[in-house]
């Protein structure tokens, strides 16, 4: 039975240790000053006492995505293993962090882990009614059989459109470079960046109803669901 439950504990350090990633962030560049190690999601680096105070990075493990506000919300860059001396665009401007690699199956599909539906408060800018599945604007009720995302060519829901439930390296396949005006969000949280292959500013958008894009109007060139 020993044995067992010894084999056992080694098998869920190995599993852990697959799924887990880790990084450590330094308040200086060339990773000197203050630093904090995480290898968890933090939704907001306020609770460790580091909001907006990273100059460098090193990820030692996982795949992990930072973003300039809190919940993930904002402008959001992706970052693999290695070390990153100095973070332009976005020194003393990370709020938030987490892991992206974990359980997607090569698809870069999170295993949510809470309420898909919960409201981002920091959106960087966005203007959109967020509602989930509440149905509080045009009768739409987050029908779970449809698409995951609807982009529409005009404001507001009108225009062309087009139906997704996939990550799109480049809209362009679909039809759809740098035309969504506004859009719906079924189901997931979803990256939508201003360039091919998930480049240039992102930003993390949840369920909901989005009738006007703001500052990424006519910019979305790719997409890709991160939970």
């Amino acid at each position: 039975m020993k044995r067992l439950l010894a084999a056992a504990a080694v098998l869920a350090t190995f599993t852990h240790a697959a799924f887990a990633g880790e990084l450590t962030l330094f308040s200086d560049s060339n990773f000197r000053g203050q630093r904090v190690t995480i290898d968890r999601d933090a939704p907001s680096l306020g609770d460790v006492n580091f909001n907006d105070r990273a100059s460098s990075v090193v990820i030692r493990s996982g795949t992990w995505l930072l973003c300039e506000h809190a919940n993930f919300g904002g402008r959001c860059e992706e970052f693999g293993p290695g070390e990153y001396r100095e973070l332009p665009g976005f020194n003393d401007a990370i709020s938030s962090a987490r892991q992206i690699d974990r359980d997607r199956g090569g698809r870069g599909r999170w295993r949510d882990r809470g309420h898909e539906s919960e409201r981002d408060d920091d959106r960087g800018g966005w203007r959109g009614d967020d509602r989930g599945d509440r149905g509080d604007r045009g009768g739409w009720r987050g029908d779970r059989g449809g698409p995951d995302v609807v982009m529409f060519a005009g404001p507001r829901f009108e225009g062309q459109q087009v139906e997704l439930s996939q990550d799109v390296r480049a809209l362009s396949d679909v039809g759809f470079n740098d035309r969504a005006t506004s859009l719906i969000i079924r189901e997931g949280r979803w990256e939508f960046c201003e360039h091919a292959d998930f480049r240039g500013e992102c930003v993390v958008l949840g369920p909901g109803r989005y009738d006007v894009l703001d500052r990424m109007n006519n910019r979305i060139s790719s997409m890709r669901r991160v939970r």
